[in-house]
C-alpha cells in the first residue's frame, strides 16, 4: 500500500486542475476533478486566503484524503478585520480593533495548531499576534486586555 503525498498552497475555494495541482496528481491516476472539487469544498470558508493543503493518494486503490492546514493567525486577523496589512510600527501606530467575539472565532479556527490547553490560553496566543500587528482588543492595548482576561472579565465569552 504505497502512499504519495502532495503538499501545496491553494487560495481558498479556487483549486484548479492547472499547475501545480494537476501535473502533480496526473501520474498518480486519481480523478483530478474529484480531488479539485473536494479541495474547493473544504477550503470555501477561507476565500481570499492561501491555505496549506495536503493530498494523500493511495497509489494502488486510487483513494485520496485531503487534510487542510490553517492560514497564519495574522492572515485570519486581517481577513476578520478587513485589513490589507498590519502596522509597520505596532507600538505607535494602531491599525484596527478586534472584539472578544472575533478573537474567539479566530482562536477556534486555529485551535489545533495552538499550544495552550484552554480556549483562554489559546486566545492569549492570538492576542499576541494582534499586538504585533498594531491591533487593539475591545479598544484596549493587548497588555491591558490580557490582564483583564487573566482576572476573568471575559470568562463568560471564552467559556472558561
Amino acid at each position: 500500500m504505497a502512499k504519495e503525498t502532495i503538499e501545496i498552497l491553494i487560495e481558498g475555494g479556487k483549486a484548479t486542475a492547472a499547475p501545480p495541482l494537476g501535473p502533480a496528481l496526473g501520474p498518480l491516476g486519481v480523478n483530478i476533478g474529484q480531488v479539485v472539487s473536494e479541495i474547493n469544498k473544504k477550503t470555501a470558508s477561507f476565500k481570499g486566503m492561501q491555505v496549506p493543503v495536503k493530498v494523500e493518494v493511495d497509489t494502488e486503490t486510487k483513494d485520496f484524503t485531503i487534510t487542510l492546514g490553517t492560514p497564519p493567525a495574522s492572515a485570519l486577523i486581517k481577513k476578520e478585520l478587513g485589513l490589507d496589512k498590519g502596522s509597520g510600527n505596532p507600538k505607535k501606530d494602531l491599525v484596527g480593533n478586534m472584539t472578544v467575539e472575533q478573537l474567539k472565532k479566530i482562536t477556534e479556527m486555529k485551535a489545533d495548531s495552538l499550544l495552550g490547553k484552554t480556549l483562554k490560553e489559546k486566545s492569549k496566543e492570538i492576542a499576541g499576534t494582534a499586538r504585533s500587528m498594531g491591533i487593539t482588543i475591545e479598544g484596549k492595548r493587548v497588555e491591558e486586555f490580557v490582564k483583564e482576561l487573566n482576572e476573568g472579565k471575559y470568562d463568560n465569552i471564552l467559556g472558561e
